[in-house]
């Protein structure tokens, strides 16, 4: 029998990990793409602009936009990025400096994604570039506030708006493509953090949100009230290989940062339930190595974090173990700050549910010690914008069990999944 040296090195890695790769041939959508470039329907004289990241790169994990401009295969006129930048450069919530720049490997115009919050200022902005088509490859971590989706959302919009073609390079679903979870968002409490009604872990790829958006969203979107287009020319672009069971550690494919705190798939895997802790006062880690497993705050130390650590035991979640833990983050919420919390241990994440898991952490945390749980007030209704609606929330001051908040929102989901289901191309 003959083995790649590929496979034989992904698989070794995998051992040392805890996994096996299913699939070490997985094409992305990137991969497709180019393969159509030989087609000889092919327009070489179509001007495209990239909306890229780090993540965005060919199997040599050259970046994609990189790598098509030093190959002259297609006019590629300029680049667009989402939040931390094309390059990575930006920590979260951060300003690239700029709306335009040009940047130094390429010496394209890049457009800062993030610095545009609505498709009329896509619209300029593709109007600008002097783009026929705007291409989509970005690697998603599965969490409806995981800003990128938001970024592909009005780029949409704004291609409607500019009459432009939308093209979607598809990548995995990094924590698999079955599990969903989490409540509905509704329109109150849309933000960047979810434009559209979708749960926190929607269980799909950037290509099927697409065109979710495009069907079931987009054509009732106001800013289109004036537009005789209410859908935009989009294509997807599919992946070959992938199955919705896999995580991304299971792919062969190597893990790139999508973003600064996001340092590999357990990280996702645990980000869309840790995520909450953002609307509270605690730090949610950001700043320490382990971002988003380990959370806490300043006062509930000692005696306390024993109990909290105790309590959290003793519900016996799924997959989920908790250990007392000390650290201070060197940047972010409590930054220098000795912080006193748990880290989360994944036991089994095939079990492991990290949004109930979350929220019998903050319920048991609120019951416990009312004094130390604050919500954030760095912006309004943070923890209705994360959860989508108000339902957690107002069960939370209630003091209701972790239980009937999970079950309160199941047929609201059950409800999402059907639909979802139209959408699924794996």
């Amino acid at each position: 029998m003959k083995i790649s040296f590929s496979f034989l090195a992904a698989s070794l890695l995998g051992l040392a990990h805890g996994y096996t790769p299913i699939n070490d041939n997985i094409k992305t959508g990137f991969e497709a793409w180019e393969e159509s470039f030989s087609s000889p329907d092919f327009n070489k004289d179509t001007k495209y602009a990239l909306i890229v990241n780090p993540t965005s790169v060919t199997r040599n994990l050259d970046l994609i936009a990189d790598h098509l401009i030093a190959s002259k295969k297609i006019n590629v006129v300029a680049l667009a990025g989402p939040e931390h930048g094309i390059r990575g450069a930006a920590q979260a919530g951060d300003s690239l400096g700029g709306i335009v720049f040009t940047d130094r490997a390429t010496g394209l115009p890049v457009y800062d994604g993030y610095a545009f919050r609505t498709g009329a200022q896509w619209r300029d902005a593709f109007n600008s570039m002097g783009a026929d088509v705007l291409v989509f490859d970005i690697q998603d971590v599965g969490a409806r506030f995981y800003t990128y989706i938001s970024t592909m959302y009005d780029a949409m919009i704004g291609a409607i708006l500019a009459n432009k073609k939308f093209i979607v390079l598809d990548r995995p679903n990094p924590i698999n493509g079955i599990d969903v979870d989490g409540d509905i968002m509704t329109a109150e409490f849309a933000t960047y953090l979810g434009r559209t009604a979708i749960p926190t872990q929607h269980g799909m790829t950037v290509g099927e949100i697409a065109m979710m958006y495009n069907n079931e969203f987009i054509p009732n979107d106001p800013q289109l009230a004036n537009s005789e287009r209410k859908t935009v020319d989009l294509q997807v672009f599919k992946m070959e290989g992938w199955t919705r069971e896999m995580y991304y550690d299971q792919t062969g494919l190597n893990w790139i940062l999508p973003s600064p705190n996001m340092p590999n798939t357990d990280t996702a895997k645990v980000f869309p339930g840790q995520g909450l802790f953002e609307a509270t006062t605690f730090s949610e880690g950001r700043g320490t190595s382990t971002p988003f497993f380990n959370f806490g705050g300043t006062e509930i130390v000692g005696e306390n974090l024993v109990k909290l650590q105790d309590a959290m035991n003793s519900l016996n979640l799924p997959g989920v173990k908790f250990s007392q833990y000390y650290f201070s983050p060197k940047f972010s919420k409590l930054a220098n700050q000795k912080v006193g919390g748990l880290k989360l241990y994944v036991t089994d994440r095939n079990k492991f549910k990290s949004i109930p898991t979350a929220i019998a952490l903050l319920s048991t945390i609120k019951k416990m010690f009312p004094n130390q749980f604050v919500y954030s007030t760095a912006a309004p209704n943070q923890m209705q914008i994360r959860t989508g609606t108000s339902s957690v929330y107002d069960m939370l001051n209630a003091n209701a069990n972790y239980e009937d908040i999970i079950a309160d929102y199941q047929e609201r989901l059950k409800n999402f999944i059907e639909l979802r289901s139209k959408y699924l191309l794996y």
